[in-house]
């Protein structure tokens, strides 16, 4: 019996699949739990247009994420903090402050996105990689300034 999976199954098939399964498996299990539903003509061309649809939102989160990388290039961030001789911080800046920072420039980022290897110890500017996208990231220019 072909089905269309319309949640991820273990071991049988992800959302959108249409595959062969036995047919007591479907009519006793698959079916009564709304996993699958029966695939015929209707239901194929309803599940391609789903498919075009989320390709299309796809697409556009990557060009929203693209417009954001090529704005973020020209952006330079710019937090106080208190230091001592030689321009070493007390204390270290994280990427919630920069965060936090990009939020006041009316920039929206997740703290996550911000991608540091180690809190940023000493006066200057520093340059952070910031992943918008799994395909899209940029580069941030932050520059620490003294208080």
């Amino acid at each position: 019996m072909k089905v269309i999976f319309m949640q991820d199954v273990k071991g049988q098939g992800k959302k959108g699949e249409i595959k062969e399964v036995s047919e007591g498996y479907a009519r006793n299990f698959l079916l009564p739990q709304g996993l699958v539903q029966l695939a015929n003509s209707g239901s194929v061309k309803v599940l391609e247009q789903v498919k075009k649809s989320e390709e299309k939102k796809k697409d556009q989160v990557r060009e929203n994420a693209k417009a954001l990388s090529i704005k973020l290039q020209e952006t330079l961030v710019t937090i106080k903090a208190k230091a001592g001789e030689g321009g070493r911080l007390f204390g270290s800046i994280t990427n919630k402050q920069v965060a936090e920072e990009l939020d006041k420039l009316k920039i929206k980022l997740d703290k996550r996105q911000i991608l540091m290897e180690d809190p940023i110890r000493s006066l200057g500017i520093t340059t952070v990689t910031v992943k918008l996208h799994p395909e899209v990231s940029a580069s941030l220019r932050v520059q620490i300034v003294h208080e």
